[in-house]
């Protein structure tokens, strides 16, 4: 016969409920990797961006050949090391400097190796590379992002390695792995380098003509004898600029348009990237991050576990093709669209295509049977 319960006794509450498992919370055990014949290679935009910086590689050639003729009979010497300072981007120490001083990453503690490296695993396996030619670094910051820089160089912030899931994060990680083997991480960081002389050059011509001008418009004042200086100055600067474009075959005239043609270029590597990771199965983890970093004007998709979503199914917030218009990212309306108060050329400077056109891109790897 069961007491009846004594309401003088204090009540065990129940054992607390464990919050649903996330389904992009993935278990990466280790298994046997194939490596793939060849684990790097030059896309389209990796020769692209390396074509575009020629104008400003030839320039800098010329800055270091005028600064060379210092040198007297070693000439040379200037002008192949800083020819062969071009392998530094693959020196190892030299990467771990410029991933600690100018992009602010440091190693990983423990606990974080133990959270990157299976996952880190996982991805390269499935691309076919080995994934202990790279090196992972940790950024401290509260963005969702991840970096692919030089050759070796792979970093998250803090915020991806602990506020999402392991198949978020591996996402991440093959998009900037997709980085790397396309060639897009170091042939943008040899194109910036060999052209530093170049740019750092052009910068001292404007400024110097920027004072002539300014120098001419004072003088004016006081006659036309005081104009001769600035005047002989300015038509030095003229032959100079004259002799420049005869020797490079008029290629400085591309630089006005240059960085409008290396920003399309950036557009195609990053959905390049996301094409990679989605490839490699990631596409419904890479679409959701999408989502979590999309501008505060669109609407985030609905949690995963509310209402029309179950494990295993399509996310309401990327539909099977041919359901509402939200499916097509293409067809958003217009109403849906982040505003965007820049004007048009300001917008084809962007580096990254809007979240809109990645979707777009990512859904064939989301219809169903992918």
């Amino acid at each position: 016969m069961t007491q009846p319960p004594d309401p003088t006794r204090p009540t065990v509450p129940p054992p607390p409920k464990h919050p649903p498992r996330h389904p992009h919370e993935m278990d990466f055990a280790p298994r046997r990797i194939h490596l793939a014949r060849h684990q790097r290679g030059m896309d389209a935009t990796a020769v692209g961006r390396l074509v575009l910086h020629l104008p400003h590689m030839l320039g800098s050639l010329l800055v270091v050949l005028l600064c060379s003729l210092l040198l007297g009979g070693l000439w040379f010497v200037l002008v192949a090391a800083w020819l062969l300072s071009g392998a530094l981007v693959f020196h190892r120490p030299t990467e771990a400097v410029l991933a600690r001083r100018l992009l602010g990453l440091r190693h990983p503690s423990p606990w974080e190796r133990a959270r990157l490296e299976p996952v880190w695993r996982e991805v390269t396996a499935r691309a076919g590379v080995d994934g202990r030619a790279y090196q992972l670094w940790v950024e401290d910051s509260q963005d969702l992002n991840a970096v692919a820089a030089a050759g070796h160089i792979v970093g998250v912030t803090s915020y991806a390695l602990h506020q999402i899931p392991s198949g978020q994060l591996a996402a991440v990680l093959a998009h900037e792995l997709g980085h790397h083997t396309g060639g897009h991480a170091w042939s943008s960081l040899l194109g910036f380098w060999y052209s530093v002389p170049g740019r750092v050059a052009l910068r001292a011509c404007r400024l110097v003509l920027s004072g002539l001008l300014r120098a001419t418009g004072t003088l004016a004042r006081f006659g036309c004898l005081f104009l001769l200086v600035p005047l002989a100055a300015l038509l030095v600067l003229a032959s100079l600029a004259y002799a420049t474009l005869t020797s490079l075959y008029g290629l400085p005239l591309l630089l006005p348009v240059l960085p409008y043609l290396l920003a399309a270029v950036g557009r195609r590597a990053e959905l390049r990237a996301d094409q990679h990771a989605a490839a490699l199965g990631f596409a419904p983890m890479l679409a959701e991050v999408l989502w979590l970093t999309a501008p505060a004007e669109q609407p985030a998709p609905p949690p995963y576990g509310a209402a029309g979503w179950a494990p295993g199914g399509p996310h309401p917030g990327f539909p099977h093709p041919g359901a509402a218009p939200a499916g097509t990212f293409g067809h958003q309306p217009v109403g849906a669209r982040p505003t965007d108060r820049r004007g048009e050329l300001a917008r084809l400077l962007d580096t990254h295509p809007d979240h809109f056109t990645r979707l777009h891109h990512l859904q064939p790897y989301l219809e169903p049977g992918r």
